[in-house]
């Protein structure tokens, strides 16, 4: 409804239900629970075929990620906070070419230079902003989310957050102040 205040808040995005707890748009549900599928495959394959001095930070990520995606998808609640979490991975595909260029040793072309771009300008707009709209959702509806969940949900955020501030670090310090 437009005339409910609160339904301004959910900008991020705006075909999403109002009620991110008990609602979710058709397909949501199944969206994420693929989701934990990925992350626990992907998970599986770190431990696998990484060392892990190399892929602990990932394989943290990983767990905090299943564990409340996994909530969402066996209780059939917050599938539309998960829902909103997903846009964070519009970045992967950006910082996965990153990764590719990298490897191809494709570093000093302009390819790499408008992928930095885009990269960059995806990382603020769908890791930064989403994952601080999360934090101010889950502050602003702290009396209507019980208590364990908020609880998982805070934990998750302050895990989150700082891990992409300090890749954000990483990338600034790597890509643009070398």
């Amino acid at each position: 409804s437009t005339h409910n205040p609160s339904s301004h808040r959910f900008y991020l995005h705006p075909g999403l239900s109002e009620d991110l707890v008990g609602t979710h748009p058709p397909g949501a549900h199944s969206l994420v629970a693929m989701s934990v599928g990925y992350f626990l495959e992907d998970f599986v394959d770190m431990l696998c075929n990484q060392k892990l001095h190399q892929s602990w930070e990932l394989l943290f990520h990983h767990s905090v990620v299943i564990v409340c995606f996994g909530i969402a998808v066996l209780l059939h609640q917050y599938v539309g906070f998960a829902l909103v979490a997903l846009l964070v991975e519009i970045n992967s595909i950006f910082l996965h070419l990153r990764q590719i260029l990298l490897m191809a040793n494709l570093v000093h072309t302009t390819c790499y230079r408008l992928n930095s771009i885009i990269n960059l300008g995806t990382y603020v707009v769908f890791r930064i902003a989403t994952l601080a709209w999360m934090t101010r959702w889950l502050f602003l509806n702290r009396e209507n989310v019980p208590l364990a969940t908020y609880a998982v949900g805070t934990v998750g955020m302050a895990i989150m957050t700082p891990m992409n501030i300090i890749l954000l670090y990483r990338l600034l310090r790597s890509d643009f102040f070398k």
